[in-house]
């Protein structure tokens, strides 16, 4: 079966010319005039094993080859610079490249620079890494400079072709990164590793990022309607929303206020533009040490669990989305968000008041069965710098909550994002803020990244018949059966609480007025080669 054909099956949700080497990032004369865009989403890192997020995937779609890519406005994901790809078997999926691929620098990108990508992947294994999203893969073969072979463990794999879009696929330059250990920001720019639609000629970490087309991309998505682009990070959100209203720069996507958005909305000096949601923000609990947890003092299984199922009992969704984020966002009930096929909302019944709001009053009787002593004691983290500006107020409203009545007593703290993701896989943080922008439109992405026992949440949670369940949806071909299957994966998560999810948002982005091409869609990537002026 051909990757076009099973990702019609198995996607359920809908929702240029010359490079420049000078480092002004204006690229090339064949294109449209230079872009400028504004964000304050921070890069973790430039190596595709070290980093996990929104920030620097907004980088890597960018600058990296994929073998699989999708095409603007739409998440069905095709051959990129591969020249065809499908099941061979049920364990081997087969990728033929296109002849004559190189990379920025001049050197050749064959079969063995994918197998070398895949590999390090697997083998770094890096804690803010993408690596869990391989868990499936057994082993890579290249028989020849232009075929790949994946073996996988299991059969039928619903997923892989989407894989190969995410944040765990992008290929890299063999003779510039190592192969067991991430390689520097520095080291890669320089390098000149680039084989996407752009390299990037001047690279300034969280402050600026120049980019020009590459002449050698060709892959399907084409050349870039503009010659170049610079992307500019933004420390306060507030200037952001000032520099887009002020035609200082030319788009400003991720993250505004809700005041900001509000306010930019009601502007007619910059136009709003909407993708399909699947954003979600919520808290991860560390099963080692949050209250009662397996290495606290005073550790027992029993007493954690009631811990987290009180949080979930006096958390309002409903107010946190209205009264902070004036309703951009929408209260979330389960693990996979409302709209993509699967979702159920098992939290919405079984906590709080049955129906979506809280009750003290059964949090109370939760913690006293279990003969927990309130309040308890909980170290709460989040982040203000990554997830938006907002996060203060939510979070503050989240520590009010809980200590409703007396039950808990929050210690709440932020820290700066690039320590922030090092703190929180090294077990500092008993629970924390994450939020969640997909890798691809599919309910799995919403369940392996987090339920499986190597999860890249790294919060040592482990349920043996989630493990399996997540398993036997991803290769299950009746389509029935698997949302029977997903929809019994979300609710043993439901009961185990490893994560609280809080709430769900949609895609948005401001640009000027002559502006044109700016594309949110299901893919959920974020490309700057369509946008022009």
């Amino acid at each position: 079966m051909s990757a076009a054909a099973l990702m019609g099956a198995a996607l359920l949700f809908t929702g240029c010319a010359t490079s420049s080497t000078s480092g002004s990032g204006d690229g090339g004369d064949e294109g449209g005039d230079a872009i400028m865009i504004g964000t304050t989403d921070k890069v973790t890192s430039l190596d595709p094993a070290g980093s996990y997020d929104n920030g620097s995937f907004a980088v890597m779609n960018q600058v990296y080859p994929f073998l699989l890519n999708s095409e603007y406005g739409t998440a069905e994901v095709t051959p990129d610079i591969a020249e065809s790809a499908e099941f061979t078997s049920p364990t081997e999926y087969t990728v033929k490249l296109k002849k004559g691929l190189t990379f920025a620098n001049g050197n050749d990108l064959t079969s063995s620079d994918v197998k070398f990508s895949f590999d390090r992947q697997v083998a770094i294994n890096d804690p803010n890494g993408p690596a869990s999203l391989l868990g499936n893969l057994e082993s890579v073969e290249a028989p020849d400079d232009t075929t790949v072979v994946f073996t996988l463990k299991n059969g039928d794999d619903q997923v892989w072709p989407l894989i190969l879009s995410s944040p765990a696929a992008p290929i890299v330059d063999e003779d510039v990164f190592a192969a067991d250990a991430l390689t520097g920001d520095d080291e890669i720019v320089s390098g000149k590793a680039f084989a996407g639609q752009y390299e990037i000629t001047s690279y300034k970490l969280n402050e600026l990022i120049a980019y020009a087309p590459f002449d050698g991309y060709q892959g399907n998505l084409g050349e870039p309607a503009n010659s170049g682009v610079n992307v500019k990070y933004y420390a306060d959100a507030s200037n952001l929303k000032l520099d887009i209203a002020g035609g200082a720069i030319d788009v400003a996507f991720r993250s505004l206020s809700a005041t900001d958005n509000d306010e930019l909305a009601k502007n007619d000096d910059v136009k709003l533009v909407e993708g399909p949601g699947g954003e979600t923000r919520y808290i991860v609990f560390n099963f080692n040490t949050q209250p009662y947890g397996a290495t606290a003092p005073d550790a027992d299984p029993a007493k954690a669990m009631a811990v987290r199922q009180a949080a979930a009992d006096l958390v309002d969704r409903a107010a946190i989305a209205k009264e902070v984020y004036k309703d951009t966002y929408s209260p979330l009930y389960s693990f996979v968000p409302d709209g993509l096929p699967g979702a159920t909302e098992p939290l919405k019944e079984m906590y709080g008041d049955g129906a979506g709001a809280p009750d003290a009053a059964k949090a109370k009787q939760r913690l006293e069965d279990a003969g927990v002593e309130t309040p308890v004691q909980l170290s709460l983290q989040y982040n203000g710098d990554h997830y938006g500006p907002s996060s203060g107020d939510e979070y503050a409203m989240v520590k009010t909550q809980l200590e409703q009545d007396g039950l808990f007593e929050v210690d709440l703290q932020q820290t700066e994002w690039v320590q922030y993701s090092k703190d929180r896989t090294a077990d500092v943080y008993p629970a924390y803020q994450l939020g969640w922008f997909p890798d691809y439109s599919d309910a799995d992405n919403y369940l392996s990244p987090f339920f499986l026992k190597e999860n890249f949440l790294g919060n040592h949670y482990d349920n043996p018949e989630v493990n399996d369940l997540i398993v036997e949806q991803q290769t299950q071909t009746d389509e029935g059966k698997r949302m029977d299957e997903i929809g019994k994966i979300q609710e043993l998560v439901a009961n185990d609480l490893s994560t609280l999810p809080l709430l769900q948002g949609k895609q948005v982005a401001y640009t000027g007025t002559d502006v044109e091409g700016t594309t949110l869609d299901a893919s959920f990537k974020f490309r700057y080669a369509p946008i022009s002026k």
